[in-house]
């Protein structure tokens, strides 16, 4: 194999590398043989956060703290980490120009159910 072969397939790696987004479903098969899986709740630079449980909070702990209906729970992915990541779906809603569902409201979406509550 000549260099220009090897630059090529290193440039073909590095371009087809999955950089997750908010609202993506991601599997993390790590390399200790640990799976876990979720939603990416928090993209930035460095790291995001994976959503890998939600479960209503019982009525007692919603009358004390009726700011959030839910406890999320969160894993942290580092960066470097992101290629041991695998694209499930996502949940966002896709951006329509033209025709019949050009005029759906997309203002009232939420990403997640009582995310913002």
């Amino acid at each position: 194999m000549d260099q220009t072969q090897t630059t090529s397939e290193s440039a073909l790696n590095v371009s087809s590398r999955y950089v997750p987004q908010k609202d993506d479903y991601v599997r993390w098969n790590r390399s200790t043989g640990e799976v876990d899986e979720g939603w990416v709740y928090f993209k930035g630079d460095e790291y995001i956060s994976i959503e890998v449980l939600a479960k209503c909070k019982t009525d007692e702990n919603v009358k004390h703290c009726p700011l959030h209906k839910k406890i999320h729970v969160l894993i942290v992915c580092q960066n470097w980490f992101w290629d041991e990541l695998e694209y499930i779906s996502n949940r966002r809603v896709p951006e329509v120009t033209s025709g019949a569902d050009a005029d759906f409201d997309t203002s009232t979406y939420k990403s997640q159910e009582y995310r913002y509550d």
